[in-house]
């Protein structure tokens, strides 16, 4: 099996349609019957992004406990073991909690791109490590969650 291909829905600012465009394809492509799961993906409380959720296949999250509160990320394993053709993984440069599998969401993308499962995503630009700089000169905010 090859390498999974990744797709990534990049946007200038939070709340500007990346999830729920994301969500979009992912119903075009589950209409053209390609096996599609929700790897992991944040609606806000948005009611438009929680809505499109129905009707797609979600794999229950790894539940951790850090310092006393309960946290959820993408149980990388169980979507490894479901092997879908196309995994929805929001939020790229997510830091997860201590004692998950990886420091970073994108760590677990790029094993699940290793296990030839491809991934859609969704990222800022200010979260792009290569416009670091560019992005504090513009903010005066060094980004701390960022994609190599």
């Amino acid at each position: 099996m090859g390498r999974g291909k990744l797709r990534i829905y990049l946007g200038a600012a939070p709340g500007v349609g990346k999830t729920y465009a994301m969500l979009s394809e992912a119903h075009r492509r589950l209409e053209r019957g390609t096996e599609v799961v929700v790897g992991f993906v944040e609606h806000h409380d948005r009611p438009r992004t929680e809505v499109m959720l129905h009707g797609l296949e979600t794999v229950p999250r790894h539940e951790l406990e850090y310092r006393g509160t309960a946290f959820t990320e993408m149980d990388v394993d169980a979507v490894l073991e479901r092997a879908p053709a196309v995994a929805l993984v929001d939020e790229l440069a997510h830091t997860n909690v201590p004692g998950s599998r990886n420091a970073k969401r994108w760590q677990d993308v790029e094993e699940l791109l290793r296990a030839g499962i491809d991934v859609i995503s969704t990222v800022n630009i200010q979260h792009l490590e290569s416009l670091g700089d560019v992005v504090e000169s513009i903010t005066g905010v060094r980004q701390r969650e960022t994609v190599p």
